[in-house]
């Protein structure tokens, strides 16, 4: 059934166990030692299990594990898990996030009180992320959902005794509670109209669906479009990205916007085909819509932002609708699996240029660099390297050859070429010009800029400096090296595709 050779078949949940058994070794460390401050202990022990969690979910990837040539998906639990391309994908996707963030927090929370906490939450949500992409059943999907939730807003408010984080973790919380209650209703609304909640059973019955699974699958929709911050769904996002420590802000902004994507990709591409659903509900028609809304929302409220940090949040909304074209381009004249392998390999080199660019907020939080642009003026003429890194970070993400975002966003072009959706292909060309206005304005501000006189760089914190060299070189690496990752992205597409 795998290519896991002598090992069972649930081993192939390695990536998740590695997470979650993580997080029981934090906890129990912190109950032995709980007036401790073992940063190097926590953040050592949260490296190396975010480390082992990658490891496994590249090992499984490159040996072949739930793909056709190794005798197809991994099926667990009755039918509920699966493990396949798809979800080891995602899985190398979020662990690599996880990774970053661990790192930069070394030296993020030097002085926090709670770094044990912080850390276990960190793993419980990722946890819940990778469980998103393995999940094959409507009730796994849903507790994968809440348990990358649920810490999730917890780190968000983290910072106690910040009041914009605790107002950002607050608004989470409550955009988030009122999102799952539209999830699971439009979940229970499909499950009257099929009779289950598993995945394939579901796409069995679809025969018979009526105008209540319809109205189930918009309801889906819009849950989805909450974790993913698609615009309506996307109020959260800005607040909750500025009010939080910076690591989590790269850390949701890329992880949890991956989990969400690939729960979103096989519910709608695998369990809901297009073909067999179209009568009732055009969901390709809805993405097309809810694409080029949020690009162009999400551009142009950055275009209006003076602080670096809500900027980012907006661009990682942008990032959204420019993703949504691996949905909302799969048309009948479309290649499907190039389609949505397409979306895969951007969102796997977005999540190396988002979460570095939101690490070096981190590293100017970390010296007091103020939050708006202006405090960013002469920046390069005491962190030359940070600032070179950040300006690799932010011209990538608009799509410049300088980085991996080039390719990407050149292969989300093609697919909406390709599928003849002109409208789709003309909003990503011309977002991807505003977005380089607005991160242009924080490149000049660095390199070109005079420096204030109160700017003054006395630290330099290896932790967050490792993080976002890290991210960096994956960053242009990704150039020359994306044809390997949209390979294995079309390889897992291929297997989720009708």
């Amino acid at each position: 059934m795998s290519d896991l050779g002598t090992l069972p078949d649930w081993a192939a949940l390695a990536p998740a166990l590695a997470l979650v058994g993580t997080a029981l070794v934090l906890f129990l460390v912190d109950m032995i030692r709980p007036d401790a401050n073992d940063s190097e202990v926590l953040a050592g022990i949260s490296a190396v299990g975010a480390l082992t969690a990658l490891g496994f979910s590249i090992w499984y990837l490159v040996a072949g594990t739930g793909q056709t040539e190794t005798g197809g998906p991994i099926r667990l639990f009755g039918d509920t898990v699966i493990v396949d391309g798809m979800s080891l994908f995602f899985a190398a996707i979020v662990t690599s996030v996880v990774l970053l963030v661990v790192i930069a927090s070394y030296d993020y929370l030097a002085d926090h009180a709670y770094q044990a906490e912080y850390y276990s939450l960190t793993m419980l949500a990722a946890t819940g992320m990778v469980m998103m992409g393995m999940s094959n059943s409507f009730a796994v999907a849903f507790i994968s959902i809440e348990l990358a939730s649920l810490p999730s807003y917890a780190l968000v408010a983290s910072l106690k005794h910040n009041r914009g984080s605790v107002e950002g973790g607050l608004k989470y919380f409550l955009v988030g509670a009122l999102s799952s209650a539209i999830l699971v209703y439009g979940i229970s609304l499909v499950y009257v109209s099929t009779g289950s909640l598993q995945f394939d059973a579901v796409t069995a019955a679809l025969d018979d669906i009526d105008g209540i699974f319809g109205l189930g699958v918009v309801m889906i929709l819009a849950g989805f479009g909450f974790k993913i911050a698609a615009v309506p769904f996307h109020f959260w996002a800005p607040e909750a990205y500025e009010g939080a420590p910076a690591p989590v802000s790269g850390f949701l902004s890329s992880a949890s916007k991956a989990a969400g994507f690939v729960i979103l990709f096989r519910v709608f591409v695998d369990v809901f085909p297009y073909a067999q659903v179209s009568a009732t509900v055009d969901w390709v028609v809805a993405f097309q819509i809810l694409a080029i809304v949020t690009m162009t929302v999400a551009n142009f409220a950055a275009l209006r932002q003076e602080k670096v940090k809500r900027m980012l949040a907006y661009s990682s909304v942008g990032h959204a609708g420019y993703v949504l074209i691996a949905v909302a381009a799969l048309t009948g004249e479309a290649d499907s699996a190039f389609v949505l392998g397409s979306g895969m390999a951007h969102l796997a080199v977005y999540g190396f240029m988002n979460t570095g660019a939101f690490l070096f907020i981190a590293l100017t939080e970390h010296w007091g660099v103020g939050r708006r642009i202006e405090d960013f003026n002469g920046l390069a003429t005491q962190a030359p390297f940070a600032s070179a890194a950040m300006t690799l970070f932010l011209f990538s993400l608009a799509g410049l050859p300088i980085g991996g975002g080039f390719l990407s966003k050149l292969y989300l072009l093609i697919a909406s070429v390709r599928a003849e959706v002109a409208l789709l292909a003309i909003a990503l060309v011309l977002n991807s010009v505003v977005s380089l206005f607005y991160y242009t304005r924080v490149v000049k501000a660095m390199w070109v800029e005079d420096p204030s006189d109160d700017l003054d760089i006395d630290s330099q914190p290896l932790g967050l400096y490792t993080a976002i060299a890290i991210a960096a070189l994956m960053t242009f690496l990704l150039l020359p090296g994306f044809g390997i990752v949209v390979d294995f992205a079309n390889t897992a597409a291929e297997l989720v595709v009708p």
